[in-house]
Formats: C-alpha cells, sequence, structure tokens
C-alpha cells in the first residue's frame, strides 16, 4: 500500500512486507553515489540496503552513527559533512537512512544541509520512525538546552516502510510506536483507537518472526492510516504554522520528560504519559470527560505503556516545557481535544491547573 504525502514535490510512502526493492524507484536519475547513514547495531539492517543500491549500479559509502539520541549531536552532524566531504558526494547524490527516528532526524539534517540540500530517502526501521519520524520533513539535531531545537523542514524524496524490518523489533520499542499510532487516532481518526482495542493482545507482547498474517494485516493499516493522518495534516501546514502543531499532542510534556530523564526513556514513553497529562488537564478545563480521559489511561495501559511519573517535580520539568516549540514567549500552549478527533490549543493555562493536572499523573 502506498500513501502520497501531498507537498510541493509530493513523495510517496510504500508500506508492506518486502518492499525495499522498491527503493532505488525513490532516488532521481542521475545519482551514482548513495551515503547511507546508520546506528552501528543496525548494521544487520544496512546489509541488505547496500545489496540492493548496489544492484542497481550505485555506489555506496555506508557510515555508522551511535545509537539513538546520542547520534543527534552537533559533533556527529559535523562528522557526517566530513565524511561527506572526503567522498565526494555531490548535489546530484543521495543520502538513504536506515534506522529509527533519530536516524531519519539525523541524516534528514545532514541532507538539508550538505551542499544546501541533496535528495534523501528514508528506510525507517522502527515502528515510531515509520508513523512519525520519517514522514513529514522535520530533521534536527538536540541540544543541552532541549530536544530538536537546531533543525530544519526538509522533505525526502521517498519513505519504505518495509514491515520486515520490525521482525527483530524489541517488544518495548513497539510499544513505543504505539504511542504515536494512538495519539493519531485521538486526534483525528478513531477508528485507530478501535483497532487498537480490538488487538492490543496481539500486538502486545510483540513476538517478531512469529507474527501471523493477521497480526501483519492490522500493523499494516495502523501504519497506512497514521501515515495518512501525519500526510494529511503536514502536508496542509508544511512549516507547522497552524494545524501542524495538533501531531504534538503529548509532546510538550513529553519532550520535557525526555530531556529530563537523559533519553533513557523511549520517546513513545514519555509522549504516552503526556497525553494522559494533557488529557486531565482538558477535563479540568471542562473539555474532556471522566470517560474520555479513562479512554486514554486504559488504551495506553493495554499496549504496555507507561501512564504515570514520578521522576522530576513539575518546577524540574517547566523549564524544558518553556522552551517546547508550541510556547509563545513566556506563555505555555498545549495541544488537547474538544474531543476524540478534534484537537484544539489550550493557551496560558494557570500554573495551579497545570499542577492539578501534573498530580493525576504521578
Amino acid at each position: 500500500m502506498k500513501v502520497t504525502v501531498p507537498v510541493a514535490e509530493p513523495y510517496e510512502v510504500i508500506i508492506g512486507n518486502g518492499v525495499l526493492p522498491e527503493l532505488p524507484g525513490l532516488l532521481k536519475p542521475g545519482v551514482n553515489k548513495v551515503f547511507v547513514i546508520y546506528p552501528q547495531p543496525l548494521l544487520y539492517l544496512v546489509e541488505p540496503v547496500k545489496d540492493i543500491l548496489h544492484q542497481a549500479g550505485l555506489t555506496v559509502i555506508a557510515h555508522a552513527v551511535p545509537d539513538a539520541e546520542a547520534q543527534k549531536t552537533a559533533e556527529v552532524l559535523i562528522h557526517c559533512w566530513e565524511l561527506a566531504a572526503l567522498s565526494g558526494i555531490t548535489r546530484s547524490d543521495a543520502i538513504v537512512t536506515v534506522g529509527g527516528g533519530a536516524t531519519t532526524d539525523l541524516g534528514g539534517f545532514v541532507a538539508a544541509t550538505w551542499l544546501r540540500g541533496i535528495q534523501v530517502v528514508h528506510v525507517p526501521t522502527s515502528l515510531l520512525a515509520m508513523v512519525d519520524a520519517a514522514v513529514g520533513g522535520k530533521t534536527g539535531i538536540n541540544t543541552p538546552e532541549g530536544k530538536n531545537l537546531v533543525g530544519s523542514f526538509y522533505q525526502p524524496n521517498g519513505v519504505i516502510c518495509d514491515l520486515n524490518m520490525l521482525v527483530t523489533l524489541p517488544s518495548r520499542d513497539l510499544a513505543a510506536g504505539l504511542a504515536e499510532v494512538v495519539k493519531s487516532g485521538f486526534i483525528s481518526d478513531p477508528k485507530i483507537l478501535e483497532l487498537i482495542k480490538q488487538n492490543a493482545s496481539q500486538l502486545v507482547p510483540w513476538r517478531g518472526a512469529e507474527t501471523d498474517q493477521s497480526t501483519w494485516a492490522v500493523i499494516a493499516e495502523l501504519i497506512q492510516r497514521t501515515v495518512a493522518v501525519k500526510a494529511h495534516i503536514a502536508g496542509d501546514d508544511v512549516f507547522e504554522k497552524g494545524a501542524r502543531e495538533f501531531l504534538n499532542y503529548g509532546h510538550t510534556l513529553g519532550h520535557a520528560i525526555e530531556l529530563v530523564e537523559d533519553f533513557k526513556w523511549r520517546h513513545g514513553e514519555a509522549v504516552s504519559v503526556g497525553m494522559v497529562f494533557v488529557a486531565e488537564l482538558a477535563k479540568l478545563a471542562g473539555l474532556l470527560t471522566d470517560d474520555e480521559v479513562a479512554l486514554h489511561r486504559e488504551l495506553l495501559t493495554s499496549i504496555g505503556l507507561p501512564i504515570s511519573y514520578d521522576g522530576a517535580t513539575l518546577d524540574e520539568l517547566l523549564p524544558a516545557m518553556q522552551r517546547d516549540k508550541k510556547t509563545r514567549g513566556e506563555q505555555l500552549r498545549f495541544i488537547v481535544l474538544n474531543d476524540i478527533g478534534e484537537p484544539t490549543r489550550l493557551e496560558g493555562p494557570n500554573q495551579e491547573l497545570i499542577q492539578q493536572a501534573f498530580n493525576q499523573i504521578q
């Protein structure tokens, strides 16, 4: 199955088992060299990518970077630039990323900045990357002050979501990816929530290679629906001036938890807690009912995600929350729900209301 992302130069997200051979077809004609960026632990997943590119007559330069968020630093970015220069990567060449969301963020930023922009194709290897990071054109690195504060909007030529890449994915990482799937259900597509509720026991714990065809079909539909939500919203608001902020449901607190915990929490785990927090905040603001908040807790718990946090106080988290990209001046802005599938902004809630909501997740 395919989802088209309707940006200025539309591109396709290809989803399915065994779709990796379609990778060369997403590169523009005239490419000679491909600079493949991947995290060291995923070397075994990079080999088939290199083989397919070699078979297409392309020269491959593969570069291993640190794993997870450790790769999203200025030092790693500079090293990628240096290797691109030494390898003779020109404007007619391409970057291919193979890895999770951190790798698509880093590799996309390398592509956006090298020679002021060369083509890039993402091959996400985690569920989180397939449904979120690889789609929509957000790229960037972290700084000590916060996550993704330095970056650019830069669209890929295409995205290959080969479900076979998920066979060896740890159960914890599959659950973390499902957090972004659930998020898309809450902000736009309630059918996603129904699918999660009906199939949670099949999805977690994740059985990888032992997964049956019916479960693969559910995963494919969840990915397709989630990508479609992101493609629609990001396509209409490429530079996050309006509705694209809705994709950050649960992320204001989630990103702060990631930073305070030195990225030992998975992104999806932190966002899971963040969604419960903003659901509680919306209830206190008179927007959501008790049952709608309970639905957040029920669905997230059913797929093995945390719904509480006691690692830091609100006062310790607030500095990171105030550096959130949605903040305007000193005023915090939260994405909340008016109803399931109806996101809105809650601007400048008072400190007491925020503290009351935070108390509900401790």
